[in-house]
């Protein structure tokens, strides 16, 4: 079909005048059977659609295997935005927030939410440079990839990448999109990066990019960053990076006792990586990524000239509704209530923890974490419980973990715990 035949032919579905056989050709069939134009072409199925919501609503108390904060309270940001009448305008955060563009976006509110979080995690005033994300794993392909561009400006060469198996799969995929060496070095059986090690697999002739585990993601581990560090002096590559893969546990721990883990000033580091949709709360994947102007000003040159400007991030259009989502959600708690929150979910944690240890359950809890890992149960608790799986012969073989966010309670627990006696 040429261009013109394109253009008859969608007038005449507008007037409704195209035959049968025209359409038929035209339409789809989808995964579930469904002819795509049948679908779309009528009253949405509502019925549907309010059966699909129902069962989603329904298995919300029961999600407990995964780190996702399902206490939510959006319908007065979505009041806002309908009210507003923003939801009828297209906005894009494309481009460096710190520059003036024409474009309409929320990069005042981006900026103000990087200016918040930024001294939380230890950088200086006017010293940090970052985005609002589309997830975790976003911050981390920006974490890596301004890394590796930081790393060749110093030394001319591609770094190796040195990761604990134990760390988010994604940095795995992320060195594999970048095409750089990758050294998976092995975890301890809590799951702390085994530091004697990653120093025997350092190459002291080559720049590092290092990824350390803010909270592993099966067994809420923490990656011992000084023996790290002291590990990468005695090595003394050409150049070092280090990025925290933070993603859960940077939300909460700046909130609690334990925020010098994540304090550059305590710990130095490059860049930081953090979820926003897990403890924050949020109905869609949202994230962080913060790093130093210095690491920044080492990034592409590339102008663009109808933006006026350079695109320094890897994915050019940005949300900028993800941003607003995330100034309104910061405004309206701040640090007193994320402080509540955090004490909260650790607290919640170990009482989890101390209801298995009197069952003689075998269990663990590692220290800041909210993560409580355990022997697996049966396929009906798993299934129920939406219980994420895991295997290490180094403790009881095939494993289980729960993550206690801030909709579960004691009373949450405690009926796990009964149904896990009927297990046993």
């Amino acid at each position: 079909m040429n261009r013109r035949e394109f253009i008859n032919l969608a007038g005449a579905l507008a007037v409704g005048v195209a035959g049968a056989d025209t359409l038929k050709d035209l339409m789809i069939k989808g995964p579930s059977g469904i002819m795509v134009g049948d679908a779309f072409a009528g009253p949405l199925p509502m019925n549907r659609l309010n059966a699909f919501a129902k069962e989603v609503i329904k298995r919300k108390h029961y999600a407990v295997g995964y780190p996702i904060n399902q206490n939510l309270n959006m319908k007065d940001f979505y009041k806002w935005f309908v009210d507003s009448g923003l939801c009828n305008v297209s906005m894009n955060n494309v481009g460096n927030p710190r520059k003036e563009s024409a474009l309409m976006n929320s990069h005042a509110f981006e900026n103000e939410v990087i200016e918040y979080f930024a001294p939380l995690f230890g950088f200086k005033t006017g010293e940090a440079w970052g985005i609002v994300t589309h997830s975790g794993t976003d911050g981390n392909m920006h974490g890596m990839y301004f890394g590796v561009k930081y790393l060749q400006a110093k030394t001319k060469q591609l770094p190796i990448v040195y990761v604990s198996d134990q760390a988010h799969y994604s940095i795995k995929k992320l060195a594999d999109l970048q095409n750089l060496e990758l050294r998976i070095i092995p975890a301890v059986p809590m799951g702390q990066m085994d530091v004697s090690a990653f120093e025997k697999a350092i190459d002291p002739t080559k720049p590092a990019l290092v990824v350390i585990a803010i909270g592993t993601t099966f067994k809420g581990a923490i990656d011992d960053h000084p023996a790290i560090a002291a590990a990468l002096r005695r090595a003394n590559p050409p150049a070092v990076y280090t990025m925290l893969d933070a993603a859960l546990f940077g939300g909460y721990i700046p909130f609690s006792p334990f925020k010098d883990v994540v304090n550059r000033q305590k710990l130095a580091f490059d860049a930081i990586a953090v979820s926003g949709h897990k403890f924050f709360g949020f109905d869609e994947p949202l994230g962080l990524f913060i790093t130093t102007n210095e690491v920044f000003n080492s990034q592409n040159p590339f102008r663009v000239a109808y933006l006026n400007d350079a695109v320094p991030t890897i994915t050019c259009s940005r949300s900028a509704l993800g941003a607003l989502k995330f100034w309104w959600q910061m405004t309206r708690n701040g640090e007193k209530e994320y402080a509540k929150q955090a004490a909260y979910i650790l607290e919640t944690a170990q009482y989890q923890k101390d209801k298995l240890d009197e069952m003689k359950y075998p269990a663990w809890l590692n220290p800041m974490s909210n993560t409580v890992f355990f022997k697996r149960p049966g396929d009906w608790i798993m299934k129920k419980w939406d219980l994420a799986p895991d295997h290490d012969d180094r403790l009881c073989g095939d494993l289980a973990h729960e993550i206690l966010m801030q909709h579960e309670s004691r009373k949450t627990v405690d009926e796990f715990i009964a149904d896990l006696k009927k297990d046993v």
